[in-house]
């Protein structure tokens, strides 16, 4: 079972009478839907419907918990607390957290508050993440980077900068990120409209080099025109955050698309459902 200590990352817990509706309200992620013993992605968005903070949110006791990077807990610390007004809530941090993932595992694994299923893979792949718990010696970080690479699963910052995208743009709507049931949430309007419309031009999509790709941050182009650019790399595979219109449009045309002098392939993610551009030839 490979597994990886995970560094970097700080959880927020959110307790009190009023800690679930309080997140309800304003966060992607729908809280009625999220099980014992399980993970989701979530974010909370600025007005106009942009990743502000990411997180992965789970049930810890009668509150919930929020994992995410640690360089920004203070600030969501402070945005949640605007947001509270008179809402019976409380926070707790720990930036010394410890963070470990897993794969591979036993479904009938026993799940806790501090073993817990992320739903952002499919299940098959017994993906777990634990608190308070070191890998295993000899597992590395490289082999978690490659499983999200391999299923789209990306992650700020390394695949993409808080406030410039859309959940749409890194897959949200794809793996249980946010809802479009619930009702408000903050940036909800702008999001629902992009759902309904089919209007999302940026994706996640998996990349593939004929080499061993450049580094995280290298623009990809066809035609000498950006495209998109590299997230998390390892090795000849990296996720990489694109404009799909553009990306058909090389596919279409047998332009090839290139990160600095590697050739790229460019696929959608396993599982994940939205598919490239419909062109009018094909229409």
């Amino acid at each position: 079972m490979p597994s990886a200590s995970l560094s970097g990352r700080a959880l927020l817990d959110v307790k009190g009478d009023d800690a679930e509706d309080f997140l309800q309200n304003i966060i992607t992620t729908d809280l009625d839907t999220l099980g014992k013993g399980e993970l989701k992605p979530g974010a909370l968005l600025t007005p106009q419907g942009k990743i502000l903070f990411e997180f992965l949110v789970s049930r810890n006791g009668a509150g919930l918990r929020l994992d995410l990077n640690d360089s920004s807990i203070d600030d969501l610390v402070k945005r949640l607390t605007l947001y509270r007004l008179r809402a019976k809530v409380q926070f707790a941090v720990d930036k010394e957290s410890l963070v470990t993932v897993s794969w591979n595992e036993d479904s009938s694994a026993s799940e806790t508050d501090s073993i817990l299923t992320d739903r952002r893979f499919p299940e098959s792949l017994g993906v777990r993440r634990r608190y308070g718990e070191p890998a295993d010696p000899g597992s590395g970080v490289d082999a978690w980077n490659a499983l999200r690479i391999a299923y789209g699963v990306a992650e700020a910052p390394d695949d993409y900068a808080l406030g410039e995208a859309f959940p749409h743009d890194v897959n949200f709507d794809q793996t249980g990120g946010v809802s479009f049931k619930k009702g408000c949430f903050v940036g909800q309007e702008v999001v629902s409209r992009m759902q309904h419309r089919g209007t999302a031009r940026r994706r996640i999509l998996v990349a593939t080099g004929a080499a061993d790709l450049p580094a995280q941050g290298t623009p990809l182009t066809a035609g000498g025109r950006e495209i998109g650019t590299l997230g998390t790399v390892v090795a000849k595979d990296a996720l990489a955050l694109v404009r799909i219109d553009r990306v058909k449009d090389a596919m279409d045309s047998g332009m090839p698309i290139m990160a600095g002098d590697v050739a790229v392939h460019l696929a959608i993610p396993p599982e994940h459902r939205f598919t490239f551009p419909v062109t009018t030839q094909e229409a």
